[in-house]
C-alpha cells in the first residue's frame, strides 16, 4: 500500500471518528437567570462542563420575574417542546410542573443526601426526584453599619424599630445634603417577590401562613392586617412610593448606589455590595428580619432555586448530567465564594473559605435552614393562583386602594373558593 492510499484512509478513518463524536456529542439548551451575577455564573460553568464532556450548550434567558418565567416554561412544557432541556426552577414549582420533569434518581448516584433533607423533599414529586437543590435563600436584612454607627442606631429587632430608625438616619442624611437618602427598600412590585416580603410581615406578627397545612384559609386575622399596614405606613415615607414596582434589582440599585439605609433582599446582594466597584463596599451588615412587635417572630420566606430536565428533551443523560455538575459541591463552593449564594449542601456551612468570604452564612444559618416555607405544598398546582390573589391584594394595602380589612376578607373569599371547600388537590 502507497503512502498517498495510507493518507486516504486514515483521513477516511478520521472522518468516521469525527462523525461518530458529531453524533454522540449533544447539544443542551439551559435557562439561565440574570439577576445579578447569575446568567455570568450559570454560562461560565455550562461552558466548562461541554468542554469537558465534548458537548455543546446554549444558554436561554427567560424571564427576571419568576411569574413570568413559571408562564413561559408552562407554555414549552406543556406543548411537549424540547426548546429547553434545563430549566432553573423556583423552590415552589417542582409540585407546578412535576409531571414535565425528568426522575434524576438514576443519575444521581446518592448524592441527594448530602443535601439539606427538607430541600430533597420540595423538589420529590410522587417519589420522583425531579429536580436537584442549586442554592438556597431567605430573605435578609442589609443595613449600612456607618450610618447606623454615625448617627447612634442599634440593628433593628422590631419593624417599629426599623420605621424608627429608617426615619432618623433617612432625614438626618436629606438635611446634610443627600435628598435621594431613603430609610428602607423592599420588593413591592405585584409578582412573587412581593409574596415572599408579604408573608415574613405577616408571620412576624403571627398572622399565619396565608393557607394552614389542613388546608384552612387563615389569612383573614387582626394580625395581617396589623402587619400589612405597618408595611403600607412605609410607603412614601421610609421607601420611595416607586417601591410598589420594585423588584430584587431595583431595591439593590438604590441600596448599592448608597441612597437607602436598609434593605430587604436575598444573600446574592452582599457579594455584589462588597465588589470592587461598589460605593458602599465595607460598609455593609446583614442581620435576621424584623420581628413583628415584641410578641411576634423572626420570620424569613424559603427561596431558593434547583436544576430540572424537561421530560421531553433529546438528551436526558447528557442533560442529567449537565445539571449533577452544576449543583456539585465544588461548584456550589465555587458560587458561594464568588457570588454569595448559600449551598444546599449542609458540609459546605463548615468551611472555612466560605465562611471567611461571607460571615452571614454562619452567623445566620438557623435563619436558612428554619426559613418558612409558601404554602405550596397543600395548594399543589393551585398555589399559583393562591400566591397571585396574595400579592394582589397585599399590593391594593401597600398602595392605598383598599385598607386591610376589606382587602383580607376578600382575598379569603376568593382562596375558600379556588380551595373548592379545603380540597386544594
Amino acid at each position: 500500500m502507497n503512502n498517498v492510499a495510507r493518507h486516504v484512509i486514515r483521513a477516511a478513518v478520521f472522518a468516521a471518528a469525527l462523525g461518530a463524536a458529531a453524533a454522540h456529542a449533544a447539544s443542551i439548551k439551559i435557562s439561565c437567570v440574570a439577576v445579578g451575577q447569575e446568567l455570568e455564573f450559570c454560562k461560565a460553568t455550562a461552558e466548562a462542563w461541554a468542554k469537558k464532556t465534548g458537548n455543546e450548550v446554549q444558554v436561554v434567558t427567560p424571564p427576571n420575574d419568576a411569574s413570568e418565567r413559571l408562564a413561559l416554561y408552562q407554555q414549552v412544557l406543556s406543548a411537549g417542546s424540547d426548546k429547553i432541556d434545563v430549566l432553573q426552577v423556583d423552590v415552589i414549582w417542582p409540585g407546578l410542573l412535576g409531571n414535565h420533569l425528568l426522575d434524576l434518581k438514576p443519575y444521581t448516584k446518592g448524592v441527594e443526601k448530602d443535601h439539606f433533607e427538607g430541600f430533597i423533599a420540595n423538589n420529590t414529586n410522587n417519589g420522583r426526584l425531579v429536580a436537584m437543590p442549586w442554592f438556597t435563600n431567605a430573605g435578609l436584612l442589609f443595613y449600612r453599619k456607618d450610618l447606623l454607627q454615625k448617627h447612634g442606631q442599634t440593628v433593628p429587632v422590631t419593624w417599629e424599630d426599623l420605621s424608627a430608625s429608617a426615619k432618623k438616619i433617612q432625614d438626618a442624611e436629606r438635611a446634610a445634603g443627600n435628598d435621594k437618602m431613603w430609610g428602607y427598600v423592599w420588593q413591592g412590585r405585584a409578582y412573587e417577590g412581593l409574596t415572599c416580603d408579604a408573608l415574613e410581615w405577616v408571620a412576624s406578627y403571627g398572622g399565619g401562613s396565608i393557607v394552614e397545612p389542613d388546608g384552612k384559609v387563615s389569612i383573614r386575622n387582626a394580625n395581617a392586617a396589623k402587619a400589612l399596614q405597618m408595611a403600607a405606613s412605609w410607603v412614601g415615607t421610609i421607601s420611595p412610593t416607586a417601591v410598589l414596582n420594585y423588584a430584587e434589582e431595583e431595591a439593590r440599585g438604590v441600596f448599592q448606589a448608597g441612597n437607602a439605609v436598609y434593605m430587604r433582599n436575598w444573600p446574592y446582594a452582599w457579594s455584589l455590595a462588597q465588589s470592587d466597584d461598589s460605593v458602599i463596599r465595607g460598609k455593609v451588615g446583614v442581620a435576621v428580619l424584623p420581628k413583628g412587635g415584641a410578641d411576634g417572630r423572626h420570620a424569613a420566606t424559603l427561596g431558593g432555586e434547583s436544576l430540572a430536565v424537561s421530560k421531553y428533551s433529546k438528551h436526558p443523560a447528557a442533560a442529567a448530567d449537565l445539571v449533577m455538575h452544576m449543583t456539585s459541591a465544588a461548584v456550589q463552593k465555587d458560587r458561594a465564594l464568588r457570588g454569595s449564594f448559600n449551598p444546599t449542601i449542609g458540609a459546605l456551612y463548615q468551611d472555612p473559605e466560605i465562611l471567611k468570604a461571607n460571615p452571614f452564612m454562619g452567623e445566620l444559618y438557623g435563619t436558612f435552614t428554619n426559613a418558612i416555607a409558601r404554602p405550596t405544598t397543600v395548594t399543589g398546582p393551585r398555589y399559583n393562583q393562591v400566591s397571585n390573589q396574595f400579592w394582589n391584594a397585599a399590593h391594593e394595602v401597600l398602595s392605598g386602594r383598599s385598607r386591610p380589612n376589606d382587602a383580607l376578607m376578600r382575598l379569603e373569599g376568593a382562596l375558600n373558593r379556588l380551595s373548592r371547600g379545603g380540597k386544594w388537590q
